[in-house]
């Protein structure tokens, strides 16, 4: 059965959750008592190769940040802050959303991020960043008769932004620039990392930036530099 999926073109990702599905409805059989061998004990899962990131081409992001143009009110404003964010910080969508005036470091012109399990990490960001944060929250003061001083980012009525408008922010601004299929913050958090490693940067200093546990999470973006060399390579080498 499990060969005649395969010679449908059925993909492996799909075979793999059929299989298990299978394994969990013979484990219940067996607690039932109704089989005493689950028939799929000894069957294996088809290898799932790892779908590489989909990622913003440097060219891209620069026409992002530098030639469009935001809407010029507060809105406009909070909305180019959030690309700018999650483009220079890599960090994740929940973890922008949660962000806040006291995690902003002037002085040592970083960021304190609180991502998954409570991890905090510190991020570094640009002097020119440091400045449009600094003028934002200062802004935030005279905008609104009685700003929220908790949350960094918030909307044109002064409240804390919530997820579903930060996602339709980068979709819609990423559909300016680019036809990738994903347009979402975590393309964002992608290209951020992708741009580091074709650039030179260490693994593990990626890896700390991210946020991410193990270093086997990070090593996927390796996997896109290589197609960067390959790339270069195919068209550059005259024998290529």
């Amino acid at each position: 059965w499990l060969a005649s999926l395969k010679q449908e073109g059925m993909e492996s990702r799909s075979i793999a959750r059929k299989i298990s599905a299978l394994r969990a409805f013979f484990k219940f059989q067996l607690k039932q008592q109704q089989i005493t061998v689950s028939p799929v004990a000894t069957i294996s899962a088809p290898k799932i190769s790892k779908r590489l990131p989909q990622f913003v081409e440097k060219k891209d992001m620069n026409t992002l940040l530098e030639y469009v143009e935001f809407p010029d009110n507060w809105e406009g404003r909070t909305q180019k802050l959030i690309i700018r964010l999650f483009y220079h910080t890599g960090m994740r969508q929940a973890e922008l959303v949660g962000l806040k005036e006291s995690q902003v470091d002037r002085h040592h012109q970083s960021l304190k991020v609180l991502g998954k399990g409570n991890k905090e990490r510190i991020i570094p960001i640009s002097p020119e960043l440091m400045t449009d944060l600094q003028e934002y929250i200062a802004a935030k003061r005279t905008q609104f008769e009685n700003p929220e001083t908790g949350p960094l980012l918030v909307s044109a009525k002064g409240r804390p932004l919530y997820p579903r408008y930060v996602y339709t922010v980068v979709n819609t601004y990423l559909g300016l620039v680019t036809t990738i299929d994903k347009k979402s913050p975590h393309v964002l958090r992608h290209s951020f990392a992708t741009h580091l490693m074709n650039n030179g940067a260490d693994l593990n200093a990626v890896k700390e930036l991210l946020g991410h546990s193990s270093l086997a999470a990070t090593q996927v973006y390796t996997h896109n530099t290589i197609e960067k060399l390959k790339d270069i390579h195919k068209k550059a080498h005259p024998k290529a």
